[in-house]
């Protein structure tokens, strides 16, 4: 593909039923970690080409741990795309972060246990710094394009990802609270750190559906809770992205998007020397590693 994709889009599909999103077509890509979750589909907005891949599938047929997000997070690193965001719900551990209101966080804690985190290990060591782990040029630009909707929007906050499937229980929402989580959601991590391993900008767009099992004048969150809310605030998230995607343009023909410390992760981060890694690996990670080993 010779157009440059401006943006990737991960999130339910019905994100990409929208009118602005014009000359769609679906594409299947295969990856050395397996197939991402769903076909990838893409369209232009604005005359910018944006991709856009359904996490859980089409159906919500994968659970968050089932998720193969080295596969989606590599497929779109091979489409060329730089940023992404993440379209999520998530439950609310904060009495002024209610439902129907959005969040673009800016810190995670990793809660799970039976995920691949990494695309490295075995013969090539990296470790990446994940001090800040979404891009924070990407997400004042999410803030700014949510901010111009009608819709209610809150910058920060610590959203700590648990493995799910099942939601918390009263003992767990009320601990995450004692330690000072703001959100809590399932797939935060490891999409974050994946794509930060590829040298791609990411930020969350996270939908607050309920507040979770701790606020004890509100019902426990449901499944019912959870779709209803994301439904009602889908357009809001359509609508975001269009005014994104111009906001993004323009900041890219500026430099101040794609020349971002993102796109340089790796730099300092692999461990490994060059001659010790074998030549199998280089090759499986050659889109990902290629431009420090020549």
């Amino acid at each position: 593909m010779t157009e440059e994709i401006l943006l990737g889009v991960i999130g339910g599909s019905g994100l990409y039923s929208f009118e602005e999103l014009e000359n769609q077509e679906s594409i299947e890509i295969d990856t050395p970690f397996g197939k991402p979750s769903s076909p990838i589909v893409i369209g232009k907005i604005k005359g910018q080409k944006i991709a856009f891949l359904a996490r859980h599938s089409i159906g919500h047929i994968y659970s968050p741990t089932d998720v193969n997000y080295r596969a989606n997070i590599y497929a779109f690193k091979s489409l060329g795309i730089r940023a992404i965001v993440s379209v999520s719900a998530v439950g609310s551990l904060r009495e002024d972060y209610a439902p129907g209101h959005i969040i673009v966080p800016d810190q995670i804690y990793d809660n799970t246990k039976d995920r691949k985190r990494s695309f490295f290990g075995e013969g090539m060591v990296v470790h990446i710094s994940s001090a800040d782990p979404f891009c924070p040029a990407l997400s004042q630009l999410l803030l700014k394009a949510l901010r111009e909707q009608d819709a209610i929007v809150h910058e920060g906050g610590t959203l700590i990802t648990i493995e799910g499937p099942r939601f918390s229980t009263r003992g767990e929402s009320e601990t995450f609270r004692k330690w000072g989580m703001s959100l809590v959601g399932m797939t935060a991590a490891p999409e974050a750190f994946l794509a930060r391993e590829a040298e791609m900008c990411y930020a969350t767009m996270a939908h607050v559906t309920d507040f979770d099992c701790w606020h004890v004048s509100e019902e426990a969150v449901t499944v019912e809770m959870v779709v209803n809310t994301l439904q009602k605030n889908t357009r809001t998230a359509q609508k975001s992205i269009v005014r994104l995607v111009e906001l993004l343009a323009e900041a890219q023909s500026a430099g101040k998007v794609s020349h971002c410390e993102c796109e340089h992760a790796l730099k300092d981060a692999i461990m490994t020397n060059p001659n010790a890694i074998c030549e199998d690996k280089k090759q499986t990670l050659e889109l990902l590693t290629g431009k420090y080993f020549k």
